[in-house]
């Protein structure tokens, strides 16, 4: 398809650059697949779409404050992104860097603390395609140790932000899911940005499950399609994996009736990668009564699944998600899970409503 299919028009205003006060308290608008009739709401009330045996899948990746900055030695400025650690334990750190046109391998840089007081040092050892450098980082510790002392969150780059430490602060707890347990990721799940310990304990009462995987969201994310043709993308990889206890949670759900609902496209990608594994176990053996049962069995591994309209969806029935940018691998997601005229249609009830877009803003519920 054409990627300009995926165009809207969205008002400035209504890209929120903060969170609502109360997690919960954000827009929901619910989505009728079949129909495509709309519902306004609130997350709080999102219980009342939910039903007793229906499964929730949440992503449990937890945000490094990635974000850092650092200065060469003539006092430039430079921004950092850490993307990932290369080697074990060797101190190899894969980088986006911005302002680094100048800076050449074997330079060394001083890296920043939250309080613009110098930290460590650190050598460019290798400029990447796509603005991507290896450093080398002279400090003790993993980088979410390092991190934890020098980094800001990985805000994506329509919220404005500096290098404030007291909005650092706000921002390291709210762009994080009050779930958040594996850490490794350089951008949140931000569907789950909404959801609070007790409104779980709310669902959980009202006998909805809740099982977990992880998706390690990267910077491809938020990486807009430039290629006219959809298909021409070459989407991004992110690392996953599904434990069998969780494994056996949605199984069961399953087997009894209830609805697998995806927190979250990232979910909804781990959620569909290990569907179609599944699959491919079942079509390599014997086609019996005893095989292919379509269950999901635990997996771990990278993900480079393209969800584009007229994929055929094997475990997800719905969706919780926020609302994503024109021209972006996630709008061909929800395009291909609920109809993308059916999702443009919500889209346009949503900007004329006033709902908040992006990260920090409102929800929506396909079902």
């Amino acid at each position: 398809m054409r990627t300009d299919e995926l165009d809207y028009h969205l008002p400035a205003e209504l890209i929120a650059q903060a969170p609502s006060e109360q997690r919960s308290a954000s827009r929901l608008l619910v989505l009728d697949r079949a129909t495509g009739g709309v519902t306004d709401s609130r997350f709080s009330a999102i219980g009342d779409f939910l039903h007793p045996g229906d499964c929730l899948v949440l992503n449990d990746t937890k945000v490094l404050p990635a974000r850092f900055f650092a200065q060469r030695q003539t006092g430039a400025a430079l921004e950092g992104l850490f993307l990932a650690e290369q080697g074990d334990g060797a101190g190899l750190w894969e980088v986006m860097l911005k302002g680094a046109r100048k800076v050449r391998p074997g330079e060394r840089l001083r890296v920043q603390d939250r309080k613009k007081q110098d930290y460590c040092t650190a050598e460019l050892v290798e400029k990447r395609e796509e603005g991507r450098c290896l450093l080398r980082i002279d400090a003790p510790g993993d980088p979410e140790v390092i991190l934890n002392e020098v980094g800001f969150p990985p805000l994506p780059p329509y919220i404005r932000r500096d290098n404030d430490p007291n909005q650092a602060q706000t921002d390291q707890q709210r762009y994080q899911t009050v779930y958040a347990r594996q850490p490794g990721a350089v951008a949140a799940p931000t569907a789950g940005l909404h959801f609070t310990q007790t409104l779980l304990g709310q669902l959980q009462q009202q006998g909805v499950r809740v099982a977990s995987v992880t998706l390690h969201v990267g910077t491809g994310t938020f990486k807009p399609v430039k290629a006219e043709e959809l298909e021409d993308h070459d989407i991004h990889h992110e690392w996953f994996s599904l434990d069998a206890m969780n494994a056996q949670l949605i199984n069961a759900a399953r087997a009894e009736g209830g609805r697998v609902i995806a927190v979250g496209t990232t979910a909804t990608r781990t959620l569909e990668t290990v569907a179609g594994q599944t699959v491919g176990r079942a079509s390599s053996l014997a086609r019996d009564r005893c095989a292919g049962t379509g269950d999901l069995q635990a997996a771990e591994g990278t993900t480079g699944l393209f969800i584009t309209p007229g994929y055929e969806f094997k475990i997800v029935d719905a969706m919780i998600t926020n609302f994503h940018l024109p021209r972006s691998t996630l709008l061909a997601l929800i395009g291909a899970f609920a109809g993308l005229d059916n999702v443009l249609a919500a889209y346009r009830h949503a900007i004329d409503q006033r709902y908040r877009f992006y990260s920090y803003g409102d929800a929506m519920l396909i079902a």
